[in-house]
């Protein structure tokens, strides 16, 4: 109960920080060029990025540079630990920390507090950062769900600062206090954040179990936001950012989440992973390359769903085509230079689709026991015709939980049309209003 009680306490916190952090923050007026750039830099430029950093650029040995590995795999569902190494070594979490704020974002958007769609503005600071960016201009604006694809996919630096200093009311002071609020509440008792963005700092300290905690939460909390751990590329204003998480590509079921490196930190990885609806995260940190990171990830991973799926050419075709979330909010570890990514699914930046009869219809695909089943079908569907936004939503029906496959954002000949030819593929399909009564009577009241 004084645990309980002690979460409660941290969540009002955080609570009025948000409150106070929205109430002064304004976005810039100031129109953004069409201009992306993606910075990767040569040997000659690191001595100005350690000097950014402030932290000497070898291990010391002990602390969160100490020799080994840390991980942990852990079942989502019921929080059960399957194995874990040196699970609460302090290690620096990099760009694993895009993970906490992200957090606070989804928090954000599920309350109302802002929507996909709204613009924050850049600061000098935010276009500053090193080293990894979009090449975000001061003055300039960034949709929220474009910060968060920048973050997700290429883990840039200038999208998060810029995001984080809007959610703590234009201070990444305030929004480290924030994060860390956050990550106390959830548990996370050896975790202190001091920015946004993952870029060293002394005091920014984590383990692989808080991080699992971290995890566990944005899967089981936010799943209508867990499609942006899916992308692999998107479109910003008319350029291609890539995703550098090769778990995407090469782990059959993964479903996200994280990289993340620094000299200091080395080489992380937080995957989700969903085979047969059940759901697994792991954590690897501290690792001396990528190529180890994903070996010792996929070793976990298979030893957790007790045994290794290789991937068909279906499994690589939905892994290279998954789309952005668009979604109605109700009420790609820094680029590694040598990856040259595969490209899938283009997807636009927020930009307002052909004039056309209210968007409001829905092409329901049906009911599916698992959650990769549901999504399939989704994606599968909206290729037909390139309309409509793939999305899925978690239900219970007797008892039972399952996953709704649907396409919205339609309109009515758009709805009719999608259906017409899902049907032509001997697959269910059938035309709704978006929130009529028969949405209503089929997901029930245990909608999430």
């Amino acid at each position: 109960m004084r645990m309980r009680s002690k979460r409660n306490l941290a969540g009002w916190a955080i609570a009025g920080l948000c409150l106070a952090g929205m109430a002064i923050a304004s976005p810039a007026s100031a129109h953004e060029k069409h201009h992306v750039v993606h910075h990767i830099y040569a040997a000659h430029r690191i001595a100005r990025v350690r000097h950014y950093q402030s932290i000497p650029d070898t291990s010391s040995g002990f602390g969160p540079t100490s020799p080994g590995i840390s991980s942990i795999i852990i079942d989502v569902s019921s929080g059960q630990v399957i194995s874990a190494h040196d699970a609460d070594t302090p290690r620096y979490p990099a760009s694993l920390t895009k993970l906490m704020t992200l957090d606070l974002a989804f928090q954000a958007l599920a309350d109302g507090r802002m929507t996909l769609d709204t613009r924050i503005p850049v600061s000098e600071h935010a276009a500053d950062v090193e080293p990894v960016k979009l090449g975000l201009r001061p003055g300039s604006t960034i949709s929220v769900r474009s910060a968060i694809l920048a973050m997700t996919t290429m883990s840039a630096n200038d999208a998060a600062t810029a995001l984080g200093e809007y959610l703590g009311g234009g201070s990444e002071v305030r929004c480290a206090q924030m994060m860390t609020l956050r990550a106390h509440a959830l548990g996370m008792a050896q975790t202190e954040f001091a920015n946004p963005s993952g870029l060293p700092n002394p005091n920014q300290v984590t383990t692989a179990r808080d991080l699992a905690l971290l995890a566990r939460d944005l899967v089981r909390t936010y799943p209508q936001f867990q499609t942006f751990f899916e992308v692999t590329s998107f479109d910003f204003r008319g350029h291609q950012v890539y995703s550098n998480n090769e778990m995407l590509k090469t782990y059959a079921g993964a479903t996200g989440m994280k990289t993340g490196y620094t000299d200091l930190a080395r080489h992380n990885l937080v995957t989700s992973a969903d085979r047969g609806g059940r759901q697994l995260i792991g954590v690897v940190l501290h690792e001396p390359s990528w190529g180890t990171a994903y070996t010792q990830m996929t070793a976990m991973l298979d030893g957790g769903f007790g045994g290794h799926v290789p991937m068909t050419r279906e499994m690589v075709a939905t892994a290279t085509n998954r789309t952005a979330p668009h979604v109605l909010v109700k009420p790609p570890a820094e680029t590694v230079a040598s990856r040259t990514p595969t490209p899938a699914t283009q997807l636009p930046d927020s930009r307002p689709q052909t004039p056309d009869a209210a968007k409001h219809w829905v092409a329901q695909l049906g009911l599916y026991y698992y959650k990769t089943d549901a999504r399939i079908a989704a994606l599968k569907a909206r290729r037909l015709r390139g309309r409509g936004i793939a999305q899925i939503e978690h239900v219970e029906r007797n008892g039972k939980h399952l996953w709704l496959a649907q396409l919205t954002g339609l309109s009515y000949m758009g709805a009719h049309d999608t259906c017409h030819a899902v049907n032509a593929h001997g697959r269910q399909c059938d035309v709704q209003s978006q929130g009529s009564d028969n949405l209503a009577m089929l997901i029930g009241q245990d909608q999430t």
